[in-house]
């Protein structure tokens, strides 16, 4: 695995609008050598894919076709993340004001020494912190 991938990053390769050369860096790097996520990953992408239905901005058809072209991505999600969470995450949500959703993502990437793709600036300026080399902008 290359690189802990966020929902943020995800979710920005299915809406041009959304896409910079960099998500789409983040995009032909996984396709070649997957990515690394946790748990909570899947329910994020489907919640935001679920929302954009309910704004009008793509269709069901759409959104399940984006899942799928997801699955046949080599996409690792980490066990060990949930375990983290009642410790280690919760402290780093703590030290930076994060949400312990987007804490999760940074305690997986500070833990395997990988780097973090994401677009929250929150999540960035905490990886930075840490010293996490950052990927997505």
């Amino acid at each position: 695995m290359t690189l802990v991938l966020d929902s943020s990053v995800t979710v920005a390769w299915f809406f041009r609008d959304e896409q910079t050369e960099s998500v789409r860096e983040v995009l032909g790097t996984v396709s070649q050598s997957g990515a690394v996520v946790p748990s909570l990953w899947r329910i994020e992408v489907a919640n935001a894919l679920q929302i954009a239905i309910r704004r009008g901005r793509i269709d069901a058809t759409y959104r399940d076709a984006s899942i799928a072209d997801l699955a046949i991505l080599d996409i690792l999600v980490d066990a060990e993340s949930d375990r983290q969470v009642w410790g280690t995450t919760l402290n780093l949500a703590d030290r930076f004001r994060l949400t312990l959703y987007d804490a999760v993502y940074l305690e997986l990437a500070h833990r395997l020494t990988l780097p973090l793709a994401s677009l929250d600036r929150r999540l960035r300026d905490a990886g930075s912190a840490l010293g996490i080399s950052l990927l997505g902008v």
